[in-house]
């Protein structure tokens, strides 16, 4: 999934770093340990955006977690 940001945000003129706000919507909290450490490695040290993670009912039953992200244009 953090491919698909990647590439978003690159059609966007924009990328990791310039990241300013995620929301992160999780199918259980029972996952966000697990999608805490993969996003954490993803983002680059230093370049933490504020972040909100919730539980929610996703679009597609099969999906565990959506993400949400607002960045600046480079």
């Amino acid at each position: 999934m953090l491919d698909k940001v990647d590439t978003l945000l690159a059609q966007a003129g924009s990328d990791r770093k310039h990241i300013l706000s995620a929301t992160i919507y999780v199918k259980d909290m029972s996952y966000f340990a697990d999608m805490n450490a993969v996003w954490d490695a993803w983002v680059p040290e230093g370049h933490a955006p504020a972040r909100a993670c919730v539980a929610a009912k996703m679009a597609r039953e099969a999906l565990l977690v959506e993400i949400s992200v607002v960045a600046a244009e480079i």
